[in-house]
C-alpha cells in the first residue's frame, strides 16, 4: 500500500470513525457501520474512493427494509452462537 491511498484512509478513519469501520484492499474501500440496527445498508464496497465517500455521507438503504440482519432471525439465534463481534459459530456439523 502506498502512502498516499494511507494517508487518504487515516484522513476517512478520522470525519467518519464514530459511524464507520474503515479498510481498504488493493481494488476496494470498505466501510462497516458501527451501528448494527442503523436503518441504512451495514456494508460499503466500492472500488471508486470518490463514490465510496459519496455513500459515507449518504448510505444506500438496507436490504430488506429496516428489518434487521438474517443473523438476528431467531432460527440463526437457536443455530448459531456469536463468539465474537460478528464472528459466529455452529457446533454441529454441516448437512451434506
Amino acid at each position: 500500500m502506498n502512502a498516499p491511498k494511507d494517508a487518504l484512509l487515516a484522513l476517512l478513519r478520522s470525519r467518519y470513525g464514530e459511524r464507520w469501520t474503515i479498510r481498504r484492499t488493493e481494488h476496494l474501500w470498505v466501510a462497516t457501520a458501527v451501528d448494527r440496527d442503523a436503518e441504512h445498508a451495514p456494508t460499503l464496497i466500492e472500488p471508486d474512493v470518490e463514490r465510496f465517500v459519496q455513500q459515507l455521507e449518504d448510505p444506500p438503504a438496507r436490504a430488506g427494509g429496516s428489518s434487521r440482519s438474517l443473523l438476528s432471525s431467531p432460527w440463526v439465534a437457536e443455530q448459531l452462537f456469536e463468539i465474537g463481534d460478528g464472528v459466529y459459530w455452529q457446533d454441529t456439523p454441516p448437512h451434506t
